[in-house]
């Protein structure tokens, strides 16, 4: 529980902002987003990237923000208050998910703390410097890669270590400091894009090849950069919403955290696709060439070629470096509290909960760091036991966001039976479209707090758009898959499909078998003084071990 028995929370709606578009803004806007955009047609690329923004993310962020605030409770007191005692474990794999994928994200973290101290060096930029070299020199010493993976996990339990107001005021500090960072670089590549007299760059990132937009992948690669992306459904949105004040604007805050995300992906992608397209013969083939190989081996010789004599390289690649770090930073973060809280929410101080946390992470990520280090077809390292993690619970956030929605279906079925029986709504189909499917809206978005109104538009794209497209990211991923690797189905095949199944079935197994051990814990709320946070019309609303912070758990028979 927080220190005193108070609730804890965020000053006021700029600390949820930030706070939250920094859980939103990863590597992933900065590395992944440019390698899409030049993979799919430039400016083509952002139509279904921007369609499914509002079709897929802001609709998922408007609801986990909407549950957060009501149960007032990280993932697992969630799906514990909202679907039922039975559906804890859900609430326990978004969190697990969210966590796993932390494991070796604090090693990917500690890569861009590494090249911003390359760079800020001048090691990146001398005459002659292999930047394959470096990396894989880097990548191969077990001892820096995981003192680096340490420097984080330290940064971030120092950053969450007393709260909200701490979460609150270093996400400013980052995101303002990220902001500045990022439109130095974008001015420094726009100035190489133009120097032969041309902005080609910004040209092919908003140049639309109509024809591109019939071919199904683009539009599939734009769905999976936009569910990724804003984190949508991945429970950072439930656990800041916990820190929410009491008439805090949840509709809002989504869409502008979605729009933000997404204007720091557009000006990431500008600035990496303008100095790549100055310097390169070949300039698609560079930003296809993936991840790591875009971001640590090809944007080191792009950025050393830099105007400026000494100065602009030295700006341009630790400016670049470091505005990675912050967004690295930023999502270590509220990936990190997001298990912190579920420990605070079970009745563990919040000290012992933030260590806990990070000595699993450092434990559990070590493995990513130092295992399974080959080198490719080109000699050029990678971390296989990291993407093989990656490949694992990459996806496995996706059934977070299906874990909303069911819960969602399964608020307004409820609701439409119990007033079917008392008589307030027709038992046929008609009835279930007027009562039941509105329901959640209506009780829980619409609440009078919001400045924008949600309308049907939210339920047709929650009950009719989100699992559509659910089946259709998962059924294409999995088909592509199937198709182009050799023994899928082994479970031994590091690349195949077998291990995914056979890890979710282990792992969703003991996570229904620990269902019942979950409910028998106190559940504490981190209600607000004055707030409004009525649960008793909910599946778990009626559980006596479920009280606020502060309050005794009443001793059951």
């Amino acid at each position: 529980m927080s220190e005193g028995g108070k609730s804890d929370q965020f000053s006021g709606r700029m600390g949820l902002i930030f706070a939250s578009i920094g859980a939103a803004i990863g590597t992933g806007n900065i590395w992944r987003f440019p390698r899409m955009v030049g993979a799919n047609g430039g400016g083509t690329f952002l139509i279904p990237w921007l369609i499914f923004l509002f079709m897929w993310s802001i609709p998922l962020v408007i609801a986990e923000y909407a549950m957060g605030k009501r149960s007032r409770t990280g993932t697992i007191g969630t799906f514990r208050i909202f679907a039922g005692k039975k559906f804890a474990w859900m609430g326990l794999w978004t969190a697990w998910i969210s966590s796993a994928i932390g494991f070796y994200y604090a090693v990917v973290s500690g890569w861009t703390i590494k090249y911003f101290q390359l760079g800020v060096t001048g090691a990146l930029n001398g005459e002659g410097v292999d930047t394959t070299e470096v990396w894989n020199a880097f990548l191969q010493s077990s001892g820096q890669v995981i003192f680096f993976q340490f420097l984080v996990i330290v940064l971030t339990l120092a950053a969450i270590l007393k709260g909200a107001k701490a979460i609150e005021k270093v996400n400013i500090y980052l995101m303002v400091s990220l902001f500045a960072l990022l439109f130095l670089t974008l001015f420094l590549s726009l100035w190489m894009d133009l120097s032969d007299g041309s902005l080609d760059g910004a040209m092919f990132m908003f140049t639309v090849d109509w024809n591109m937009l019939s071919e199904p992948e683009v539009w599939i690669n734009g769905l999976s950069q936009s569910a990724w992306s804003c984190s949508a459904g991945m429970g950072m949105c439930i656990t800041y919403a916990v820190y929410m004040s009491k008439d805090e604007d949840t509709v809002l805050n989504a869409f502008t955290m979605g729009l933000a995300n997404n204007s720091i992906s557009i000006i990431a992608g500008l600035a990496v696709l303008s100095a790549i397209f100055a310097v390169s013969d070949d300039p698609l083939a560079t930003v296809t060439g993936g991840s790591s190989a875009i971001t640590f081996l090809a944007l080191p010789e792009v950025f050393a070629q830099a105007p400026g004599g000494n100065i602009g390289p030295l700006f341009m690649m630790a400016g670049f470096f470091l505005a990675l770090s912050f967004a690295a930073m930023t999502s270590m973060i509220s990936t990190v509290e997001l298990c912190v809280r579920n420990f605070v929410d079970h009745g563990y101080d919040r000290k012992t909960s933030v260590f806990i946390t990070g000595i699993a992470i450092f434990i559990f990520g070590t493995p990513s760091a130092v295992m399974w280090i080959e080198l490719d077809s080109a000699g050029v390292a990678f971390p296989e036991f990291l993407e093989v993690q990656d490949h694992i619970w990459g996806y496995g956030l996706m059934f977070s966001g299906l874990f909303i929605a069911f819960t969602i279906w399964q608020y307004g079925y409820k609701k439409w039976q119990a007033d079917v029986e008392s008589g307030l709504a027709d038992s046929g189909f008609r009835g279930y479209l007027t009562t039941g499917v509105p329901a959640f809206r209506n009780d829980f978005i619409n609440t009078g707090d919001n400045d924008l109104y949600v309308n049907r538009v939210w339920d047709i794209l929650m009950y009719i758009a989100f699992p559509l497209l659910f089946i259709v990211l998962m059924g294409s991923y999995f088909a592509d898959m199937i198709a182009s690797t050799d023994d899928v189905w082994n479970p031994s095949n590091p690349h195949g499909l077998g291990i995914i199944l056979m890890f979710w079935g282990v792992v969703g197994g003991l996570f229904i078998g620990f269902n019942k051990l979950l409910v028998s814990r106190p559940l504490y709320r981190n209600v607000p003084e004055g707030a409004v946070c009525d649960i008793s019309m909910l599946p778990g609303g009626d559980d006596p071990r479920v009280v606020l912070v502060g309050e005794t758990v009443p001793t059951l028979d």
